[in-house]
């Protein structure tokens, strides 16, 4: 009977002792999990802002005139309508590699932003045709496909006449006419 009596009190602790160390596993998987599905969804949070999906919902930013970069800043003055101002027409040779000759004319019109800009850019006419002179000579025909040509061109001509025509603001590069022949 002793013996029995010791059987039930170590069945008893065993019982406990394996339930009480269940649940305290059990406790910590359920807090890991927890802490788990938190960390994903802060993260997906921290992403989805950072890639701008969560602007629709936050609205529009709000920039304050100290925050705004220098270029993106309001002008101070009043804002006219765009001036432009025509270019004399171009005709150069391409660079082929080959004996065979390319020829591209270009007519090209700047945009300006303000009318006091035109005589500026006329007293250094001749450095902007010559710098777009150069330029044109080096391209290739191949340079000059497609609608990516064309915006490579459009930029690379922007860059040039802006460095010519230092203290007036070209706004632009337009084509009005191109033919590469």
């Amino acid at each position: 009977m002793a013996d029995d009596d010791m059987d039930d009190d170590a069945d008893a602790e065993g019982g406990e002792g394996e339930g009480h160390a269940g649940g305290g596993g059990g406790k910590k998987k359920l807090f890991i999990i927890i802490g788990a599905v938190v960390f994903v969804l802060l993260g997906a949070a921290a992403a989805a802002y950072f890639t701008g999906l969560l602007d629709p919902l936050l609205g529009p930013k709000k920039v304050t005139a100290e925050a705004a970069p220098a270029d993106t800043a309001a002008p101070t003055g009043p804002a006219g309508p765009a001036v432009f101002h025509d270019l004399p027409e171009m005709i150069v040779t391409l660079n082929t590699g080959q004996r065979k000759t390319a020829f591209l004319k270009i007519r090209v019109s700047l945009e300006l932003s303000r009318p006091e800009d035109i005589p500026k850019v006329q007293a250094v006419m001749p450095r902007i045709v010559d710098n777009f002179q150069v330029y044109l000579r080096e391209l290739r025909v191949e340079d000059l496909k497609g609608s990516a040509g064309m915006y490579r061109l459009r930029e690379e001509l922007l860059t040039r006449v802006k460095a010519a025509a230092q203290p007036a603001k070209v706004n632009a590069v337009l084509f009005k006419e191109m033919l590469i022949q």
